[in-house]
């Protein structure tokens, strides 16, 4: 995997993580690092597109609440955050995960914060298909015997 697609995964991992899970795990990364704003968090609409079926043509769905924020550690790294909603403090530290993630710490962030996040993602979706799985409806023709 690229460096690339590997950074997309944890931006969207941080994204997508509840914000009290993120603040317990990043409470000591904020106490210890310290950065300089470059977009202090702000909140935005952001319109969403949908495809009719999936794979018609695109319309407008509506718009999404979402807050950003970009933040440069001491040493120089650039971390970058969009995050459904209006908690800017979630912003900001997915912000410092991404930057961090760009440092020689990344192995010790790595362990410490997007392992933890990934198991509670592989919860949630298993919580989710698990219900979806209780609905589910198995629909079979049973063959009459008539020509």
């Amino acid at each position: 995997m690229d460096d690339q697609t590997k950074r997309k995964n944890w931006m969207g991992l941080l994204a997508k993580s509840a914000p009290p899970t993120m603040e317990e795990l990043c409470a000591p990364l904020s106490a210890t690092h310290s950065f300089d704003w470059l977009r202090q968090p702000e909140t935005g609409g952001v319109m969403v597109r949908g495809r009719t079926g999936g794979t018609g043509s695109a319309f407008n769905m509506g718009e999404v609440t979402v807050t950003r924020c970009s933040l440069r550690l001491k040493c120089g790294a650039v971390g970058h955050a969009y995050v459904q909603g209006r908690d800017k403090a979630h912003a900001t530290q997915a912000a410092l995960v991404d930057a961090l993630m760009q440092t020689a710490q990344a192995e010790h962030v790595e362990q410490d914060i997007l392992q933890p996040l990934r198991q509670q993602r592989m919860q949630q979706q298993a919580a989710i298909q698990g219900r979806a799985n209780a609905t589910k409806v198995d629909f079979f023709t049973m063959v009459r015997g008539d020509d």
